[in-house]
């Protein structure tokens, strides 16, 4: 199956602000965030893309604008409202440490599968969305573009969070356990059996994602069967 690219957002103005912004429209990269998107574009500058997807809100579709103008074949992203921000309800729009008073707010840290937003949705619905669409575009990409493909989509930390606990097999409870940086890269790669995780939260060099040539019988990365992993750790082990 393809391999993913799960681009969080550059630094917005509401992390600046340590607002919750949730879907609040109008909420744009800062200087840093911009900067950090121009950086994407280099840093993926080795990696053939066959799709672009991304979040609707402005902060997504500004951190992937340098990108998409270094590779004008891939068009406008397609917009996903499944990969949007989590529908926070009431808790939208205030600041954090405000929220940090609430009694939700430890639920939230230590058991989000039991967390519902007042106004908002489950951390349980966003994991269920969010999980859903990026296997529906992995088979679809794979069936436009070959197993070997890679896609990008970019989104937002609680989102990235929930798919990868999903790929690593962890219980949502334990998705708070994941760090996502502004304009991080994580890199997933799908299989029949099961996913790889082949980076998380990286903001550095991007160049070892490059698909290599398979021979049809072993995986592209590690040498092992597809969706065997190496054991003992073995270098280039995913």
């Amino acid at each position: 199956m393809p391999t993913l690219l799960l681009v969080r957002h550059g630094r917005s103005t509401a992390n600046t602000a340590g607002i919750l912004a949730g879907w609040t429209p109008g909420v744009d990269l800062d200087d840093t965030g911009r900067a950090q998107a121009a950086a994407l574009a280099g840093r993926l500058a080795g990696i053939p893309l066959a799709q672009a997807v991304s979040s609707p809100l402005e902060r997504c579709r500004q951190t992937l604008e340098p990108l998409l103008a270094a590779r004008p074949e891939l068009g406008a992203p397609t917009e996903d409202e499944r990969l949007g921000e989590c529908h926070y309800g009431d808790w939208t729009g205030r600041p954090l440490a405000e929220l940090a008073q609430e009694p939700l707010w430890r639920t939230v840290q230590d058991h989000a599968a039991a967390a519902a937003f007042p106004g908002g949705e489950s951390l349980r619905e966003l994991s269920h969305r969010t999980v859903s669409a990026v296997r529906e575009w992995n088979e679809k990409i794979a069936a436009e573009h070959g197993e070997n493909a890679v896609w990008i989509a970019c989104s937002h930390g609680d989102v990235i969070k929930a798919v990868v606990a999903d790929a690593l097999g962890l219980h949502l409870d334990h998705f708070q356990r994941i760090g996502v940086d502004p304009c991080s890269v994580t890199a997933i790669r799908y299989t029949p059996q099961r996913p790889f995780v082949l980076r998380m939260g990286d903001t550095g060099d991007l160049a070892s994602l490059a698909p290599k040539p398979r021979d049809g019988h072993s995986d592209h990365r590690s040498g092992a069967p597809d969706g065997d992993a190496v054991v003992g750790g073995a270098t280039g082990a995913v």
